[in-house]
């Protein structure tokens, strides 16, 4: 048994020695894009955009809960005379519950303004994966008919199936999309 190179050992520059940080530099450069992209949408979002994301990632953390819990135990326990130093000011919890819903009508709102807006992301995101599938498709499909005329011309046997004839076809990714809407 070899025993392995250690990472100290490789050179620099070395096909196999590995970045600093651990990644590759093309990898480090499309998460930087990437992070670079998304802080340039939230700095370009609308005052209405930012207060609606901000309000429901608030309402979805646990010190909305802890206050709430808070607020309504301690209007509950009043009301329903347990603590009895305030005098109860709403006896049947009609304005309590009033108070909820009003509230619940407001956070869904902001809810789904902050879904609505990044199901918009969601879909630029999923467009640009479809166009890089249909690249890297079309480059694999370019490559196998390069590879098969290499191979004829250098005389390699190879054998010529069906499935190499259809790895040779580029897809038409209208056909797809109809092939499963027709399916639904």
């Amino acid at each position: 048994m070899t025993a392995e190179p250690s990472s100290e050992s490789i050179p620099p520059g070395s096909p196999t020695a590995r970045p600093m940080d651990g990644l590759s530099p093309v990898l480090s450069r499309n998460i930087e894009a990437v992070l670079e992209r998304r802080k340039r949408e939230a700095a370009s979002a609308s005052l209405e955009e930012k207060a609606a994301a901000a309000i429901s990632k608030f309402a979805g953390s646990m010190l909305f809960v802890y206050i709430h819990l808070a607020f309504f135990g301690m209007w509950i326990l009043i009301n329903v005379g347990i603590l009895s130093f305030v005098a109860a000011w709403d006896s049947s919890l009609v304005i309590l519950a009033m108070i909820a819903s009003v509230e619940a009508i407001f956070l869904s709102t902001f809810v789904l303004i902050n879904q609505n807006r990044m199901a918009t992301e969601d879909d630029a995101r999923a467009d640009l994966d479809l166009q890089v599938n249909l690249l890297n498709e079309h480059e694999t499909t370019r490559l196998i008919t390069i590879v098969e005329a290499i191979a004829k011309r250098l005389d390699v046997q190879t054998e010529a199936d069906a499935e190499l004839a259809e790895l040779k076809r580029d897809v038409a990714p209208e056909d797809v999309l109809d092939k499963i809407k027709d399916s639904n």
